[in-house]
């Protein structure tokens, strides 16, 4: 099966805190419904010093989000789309923007 989105993809944010911004996906769970986007869905994580010369703090990392909160950015249209399926003349599956029908 193919998936609909896939890592290094550009994707745009439907819902939740940070609604309309854009990102590059780093990595996709399909098991668990989940994608994890490059500076998108920050959270605060409390680091403390394990060994000597490690300094403790926080730090912003990214969380996973819902993959039905995110939609594929078409790189030739520059908006978010719906991706359909084409068959291609070698036989294989390629993705698609629905909205100017090219492959991603």
């Amino acid at each position: 099966m193919i998936a609909r989105i896939k890592k290094n993809d550009m994707v745009f944010v439907l819902s939740g805190r940070d609604k309309g911004k854009q990102g590059e996906v780093i990595e996709v769970l399909p098991k668990k419904g989940k994608v994890l986007v490059k500076g998108i869905g920050l959270v605060t994580k409390h680091y403390k010093a394990r060994k000597q010369g490690e300094l403790s703090g926080l730090k912003k990392i990214e969380s996973y989000l819902l993959l039905s909160r995110v939609m594929p950015v078409c790189l030739n249209c520059k908006q978010p789309c719906r991706i359909s399926f084409k068959l291609l003349d070698s036989g294989k599956r390629a993705r698609s923007c629905n909205r100017c029908e090219k492959t991603l």
